[in-house]
């Protein structure tokens, strides 16, 4: 694992880079509002996506100071510039420029992704959002995504689905809305996060290979 350093503008956010030796593409995740690139979640999805053979970069979205100011964490055009510098980075890092990459954004962090996506076009080559805030990308950005999209909910996580629902209808993309059964908003229910892990997996090694 390297620890890197990613400008944004005026701050260096930091990251943590995985590349299996056979890597083809990197996936770059936007971690949802209160969490960080050491998000339990995360690291748990990277690590199945790294057994995979797909790259994977996890970083803050805020530096420590700024994630202290609760509004900053729902500024989704803020986190959006982030996840664009952050791509913008692996661009034109050497060891990673020649691979293709996706997005993996959980709850604010999805909007995020989508919002980046549908302004790279396509430059990226899949999004997955899990448990996440599609909706609050906005109906235009949601509408000008081309990436295939995979949303992923629990299936108890009741009023989030139906945001899900409502951002699905709006995507003009390849798409599909999967819900994990059992599943409540964390995805801490015995097995679920292995499924959405699974599901998540399935999706890039589809796209991205």
């Amino acid at each position: 694992m390297n620890t890197v350093k990613i400008p944004a503008g005026s701050v260096e956010l930091s990251g943590e880079l995985v590349l299996p030796s056979s890597a083809s593409a990197v996936v770059l995740f936007a971690h949802g509002s209160g969490s960080s690139r050491f998000s339990p979640r995360n690291t748990f999805v990277a690590d199945v996506l790294q057994q995979q053979g797909i790259g994977t970069l996890l970083f803050d979205l805020l530096t420590r100071a700024e994630d202290q100011d609760y509004a900053m964490r729902f500024d989704i055009g803020l986190l959006t510039r982030r996840l664009l510098a952050a791509t913008a980075w692996l661009q034109a890092n050497p060891e990673t420029k020649a691979l293709r990459i996706g997005y993996f954004g959980a709850s604010t962090g999805a909007a995020a992704a989508l919002q980046a996506a549908a302004e790279m076009r396509n430059e990226i080559a899949a999004v997955v959002s899990r448990g996440g805030r599609p909706d609050l990308a906005g109906g235009v950005a949601l509408s000008q995504v081309i990436a295939p999209t995979l949303l992923i909910v629990g299936s108890e996580d009741y009023g989030v689905i139906e945001l899900n629902e409502q951002a699905f209808a709006l995507m003009k993309c390849e798409k599909e809305l999967m819900l994990v059964p059992g599943a409540t908003h964390l995805f801490e229910e015995p097995g679920t996060l292995e499924q959405a892990a699974q599901l998540a997996a399935k999706w890039f090694l589809q796209y991205l290979q």
